[in-house]
């Protein structure tokens, strides 16, 4: 793993610690990461025992205050489904170097998912090294383009793919979902998601890129980058919503940074 200044980046890669709800002890039952590059985050959750999905998640991370830092995340994907749920939390080192994060979400396990206080400890890593070699590399938050959905009542389906890379880690998800619009009595157009399972993709770079996760029907048809990208990095690549084509689908770019 390379090791850079905080200042260099405006990355976070993190592994996930600890979690707990409060009234249970913290314990950790799943191998969890996110990448967040800029305002925006693909985060993974396998559970270790079963290699199945425990949360998939990605959207825009959007900090609220820095004393103390608290972020909320949006569920532009979300294999719970949480998609109009206000994931905010707040978030304070501690002695060892790790964060732990507060707040509360719906716990899916209890009859009718009720808002629940949790804590999770996370741990920032150093970046992998990739194929630009050691101490340098790209990083990038892709979603799938979709079009314009805004317009008429009904329902319309759209895969939804979020794509992102750090260095030499690569996640990939993708999910089907579908969403009905409705005009209320106002003539407001009203859009509610639903979604189905997902799929997911996550690769490191071992002198070359070898897969770690493929889990879900979809998984192997995921963007992987064992194939490649045409133009990686390179013109459109750069700039947050340009659009690019990546094997065959178009994505927009929401974040990119090049050390």
């Amino acid at each position: 793993m390379a090791s850079i200044n905080p200042e260099q980046s405006t990355c976070r890669f993190s592994k996930r610690i600890s979690f707990r709800w409060l009234t249970t002890p913290a314990e950790e039952s799943t191998d969890t990461i996110v990448m967040s590059v800029k305002d925006w985050y693909v985060d993974l959750r396998i559970e270790t025992a079963t290699g199945k999905i425990d949360w998939a998640i990605a959207g825009q991370r959007i900090v609220e205050s820095q004393e103390p830092l608290r972020v909320t995340f949006s569920h532009e994907l979300d294999s719970h489904n949480a998609f109009e749920t206000i994931d905010c939390g707040t978030f304070v080192p501690l002695p060892n170097g790790d964060d732990l994060e507060m707040g509360s979400m719906p716990r899916h396990d209890l009859p009718g998912a009720p808002d629940k206080e949790y804590e999770e400890v996370w741990r920032e890593l150093s970046f992998r090294d990739g194929p630009e070699g050691p101490k340098k590399g790209l990083s990038w938050v892709l979603e799938s383009d979709d079009g314009d959905l805004a317009s008429g009542e009904g329902e319309v389906t759209v895969a939804k793919t979020f794509i992102g890379r750090i260095w030499g880690t690569y996640l990939a998800l993708s999910q089907t979902q579908t969403l009905t619009r409705q005009k209320t009595a106002s003539g407001e157009l009203v859009v509610k998601k639903s979604g189905a399972d997902v799929s997911a993709r996550r690769e490191e770079w071992e002198s070359g890129w070898k897969e770690k996760y493929l889990v879900g029907e979809a998984a192997g048809s995921l963007p992987s980058m064992v194939v490649g990208f045409d133009g990686e990095g390179v013109g459109s690549w750069r700039m947050p919503g340009e659009k690019v084509q990546v094997q065959g689908k178009t994505y927009i770019v929401r974040a990119f940074e090049e050390i």
